[in-house]
């Protein structure tokens, strides 16, 4: 029933007030109360779920994670309160596999650590309490509606796999100039209809975040990335962005080649690319365009500290040590041969998430940052 349910309030109001926005439209499928797909109950990610992540592969990439969350502490002068806030936390396993290994290798930062989870979803309360237990009495939730509502904070905020599910406005460059491609309907049917853009948000991105467009090229804009990332900006006092996602910097992103953009749909572990099937039963994603974060966080006093993709990222802050663990554990040699193979799936490229996934590390005011991805090279 969600398909139909979720149409019929779509319907009613391209009927109510015409022809809307693809990101009005995308919102609605992933963010509808009770009928999006990140607002309703069912499992997401995974074997039951839609897509994997790196969460899911292996408990080694949160805690190569948490060595460099111990490292932001320890770059903040070793604070009291160090607020730990994860943006779309989902069942909570990367929290926890982060909190598990302060509290064994990092105690000092444990105990100052005060974990956030900002979710959309509320019935993912008790999933996160679940997996979480063991850490219950320092958890505090959030919406994102409090989170953008000026919540202020010193330490991380973290995201993995967020902004790629922002809600994009579509623009196809023609002959005549751009336009935007809006979504309406003919009877039972949801169809796409080119016009003159809903604001001029979308020409003033692509101009000063973007890269010119090819007459016949679709794009994706996410104006919502900018709204999140400006009231996470606002929110930091003193601290750490870590974004983790598929995405590209705008040269890569908005390349001719990609003449149809890269907006993609995952079902059942399957990839789709029609959006307008399974309405709040499929994701619904875009890259995200990592060179407007870096440039919009310059413009607002924010560092740039590292870019690049994950293999890179895991190998420099921690993942040879990983590795290692395995080597000197008292696990059988099958066994240790099962853990590499998957831990490799974390930075091989070309059929692993090596390459798949960016890494993007800033920083506001923070004089000296001794970060272990440092010790490597991004771009």
């Amino acid at each position: 029933m969600t398909h139909q349910n979720l149409f019929d309030r779509i319907a009613a109001r391209i009927d109510e007030q015409g022809r809307i926005t693809f990101a009005d439209y995308m919102a609605a499928c992933l963010y509808e109360p009770g009928l999006g797909y990140y607002t309703s109950p069912g499992r997401k990610v995974g074997v039951e779920g839609d897509f994997y992540t790196s969460i899911t592969v292996h408990a080694a990439y949160g805690r190569v994670v948490a060595r460099e969350v111990a490292a932001m502490w320890r770059s903040l002068e070793q604070p009291a309160e160090f607020t730990l806030m994860e943006v779309g936390a989902g069942h909570g396993r990367l929290a926890c596999d982060i909190l598990d290994f302060l509290k064994e290798r990092e105690p000092a930062c444990y105990a100052a650590s005060r974990p956030v989870l900002v979710e959309q979803e509320p019935t993912l309360a008790g999933a996160q309490r679940q997996v979480l237990h063991e850490h219950a009495d320092k958890l505090r939730w959030l919406t994102p509606a409090e989170l953008a509502s000026g919540i202020r904070f010193r330490g991380v905020l973290y995201s993995n796999e967020l902004l790629d599910a922002l809600p994009v406005h579509r623009v196809l460059m023609t002959p005549e100039g751009l336009r935007e491609i809006y979504v309406t309907r003919e009877g039972e049917q949801l169809k796409e209809q080119l016009g003159p853009p809903s604001t001029p948000a979308l020409a003033e991105y692509l101009s000063r975040y973007g890269m010119p467009l090819m007459p016949g090229q679709e794009a994706e804009v996410s104006l919502a990335a900018l709204d999140w990332f400006d009231s996470v900006v606002a929110g930091l006092e003193q601290g750490f962005i870590l974004t983790v996602d598929y995405g590209y910097a705008k040269e890569e992103l908005y390349a001719p080649h990609r003449k149809l953009g890269t907006l993609l749909c995952y079902h059942k572990h399957r990839v789709e690319d029609n959006p307008y099937q399974l309405l709040g039963e499929q994701d619904i994603t875009s890259h995200v365009n990592f060179s407007a974060l870096i440039q919009r966080g310059e413009e607002q006093g924010v560092k740039t500290l590292w870019f690049g993709e994950q293999c890179r990222f895991l190998l420099a802050a921690g993942m040879v040590e990983e590795f290692e663990a395995i080597e000197t554990s008292s696990l059988s040699e099958a066994e240790k041969l099962k853990k590499r193979l998957t831990l490799k799936r974390l930075i091989m490229p070309e059929g692993g998430m090596g390459d798949t996934f960016r890494v993007l590390v800033q920083s506001k005011g923070v004089p000296q940052a001794a970060l272990g991805c440092l010790r490597g090279i991004g771009i």
